[in-house]
């Protein structure tokens, strides 16, 4: 069996391993051919904060509110951890109760969850400012009681006032937390609270595409990739040239994955799946704009992209120089025996070794067909949903 550890040097580190498992539970983030680091550096560029498993937007002050209601206790650690868990299940019940169905997170798995709210949200709240503790859920139970008996109770000078921010869990302008919450609750935001969370984002991510969006007013643009926004001639420069960028890359990877899943179609002697997919590369070869592709520039693509929470490798790096190369010489045909073939099953051997699909036939065997199948869209679904929840506050 496999497993995955770390060493737990920092909590930087430790948050950056959380953020990788994590990952491995998320459908839409399955990264076959290592295209992950670069797919993540555009999104957190563009919607910084949000994650692929994010649902509704009020969620950002649903576990603040029910994590301040866990400062009184003076509970231990492990009952700390217990106690949030059941202050989130009974959210759900809340929400259930407040007329909502859709974007409940543990709606069905009831106490059976198994990746709570606090969870999903813990990195966009730190994100947005929202939340000022720096550690994880874990490390703020351990430190609870030592922050309660830290704050100093009356403000006599300027050490103690910066003592006590420093002992800040959460922004002290959080809007206040509603009396029924775990009564009966909403996903509707006031209009108070919507503006707390323009002004956060407008405040800790003042370049991102997520503030600009938020602080226009009226309905989201109903597009399905952020290159197709009505308004994308009014995006701010940087902004606008990173969605040119992220549109071209989405484009010319997305025959990397659908040959991806041809060739291993093919080995497993599927006809259906083998038809859909040389259909659907035919369809992508036929809709690339080749003009565009042929005028992008990968280093200044490389250096809109950069990120400094995220590691690009030079592996990634070559595998999209050479994949681009076979695009504009017209190479990507549906041989198992081509040149791109060869590249697509060399990248994922090189990526999984013993885990390989094309190496290990058991592996191959449990295949159901489809892997990362869909357009890179860097989780412009999460935020104009977020964006809607904004727009829809009363």
């Amino acid at each position: 069996m496999s497993s995955l550890a770390w060493i737990d040097f920092d909590e930087a580190e430790r948050q950056r391993a959380q953020r990788i498992m994590a990952l491995f539970q998320e459908r839409e983030s399955r990264d076959e051919l290592g295209l992950g680091g670069i797919r993540d550096s555009i999104a957190d560029h563009l919607f910084p904060g949000t994650s692929t498993i994010q649902t509704r937007l009020r969620y950002m002050l649903f576990i603040p509110w029910l994590f301040q209601i866990l400062e009184s206790s003076s509970s231990g650690a492990d009952q700390l951890a217990a106690e949030a868990r059941a202050l989130e299940n009974r959210l759900a019940n809340a929400l259930k109760a407040g007329g909502e169905s859709n974007g409940i997170i543990g709606r069905d798995a009831g106490a059976d969850l198994q990746r709570l709210p606090s969870s999903v949200y813990w990195a966009g709240l730190g994100s947005w400012g929202i939340r000022l503790f720096p550690g994880s859920t874990d490390n703020l139970f351990s430190s609870m009681r030592h922050l309660q008996r830290g704050r100093p109770r009356v403000r006599e000078s300027d050490d103690s006032a910066s003592e006590a921010q420093a002992l800040q869990i959460w922004t002290p302008s959080l809007p206040p937390r509603p009396k029924n919450l775990l009564e009966a609750a909403t996903f509707r935001l006031s209009p108070d609270e919507a503006q707390f969370i323009i002004d956060r984002l407008v405040l800790h991510q003042p370049h991102s595409l997520l503030a600009t969006l938020a602080r226009r007013a009226g309905t989201p643009a109903d597009c399905r990739f952020i290159w197709e926004h009505p308004n994308l001639a009014h995006f701010p420069k940087e902004m606008r040239t990173l969605v040119s960028h992220g549109e071209v890359f989405s484009s010319v990877m997305h025959g990397a994955s659908l040959l991806y899943n041809l060739l291993l179609s093919e080995l497993r002697e599927q006809p259906a799946w083998i038809e859909d997919y040389k259909a659907r590369l035919q369809e992508w070869r036929d809709e690339l704009d080749m003009p565009a592709i042929r005028a992008w520039s990968l280093d200044a693509f490389w250096q809109s992209v950069d990120h400094p929470a995220h590691s690009i490798r030079p592996a990634a790096k070559r595998f999209v120089a050479e994949w681009l190369m076979l695009v504009r010489d017209g190479s990507i045909t549906d041989g198992i025996q081509t040149q791109a073939a060869q590249l697509v099953q060399d990248r994922e051997r090189r990526l999984k070794t013993s885990q390989s699909r094309f190496a290990n036939r058991a592996v191959r065997d449990r295949w159901t067909g489809a892997s990362g199948t869909e357009r890179l869209s860097f989780r412009w679904a999460q935020a104009k949903a977020h964006l809607r929840d904004l727009a829809n506050a009363q």
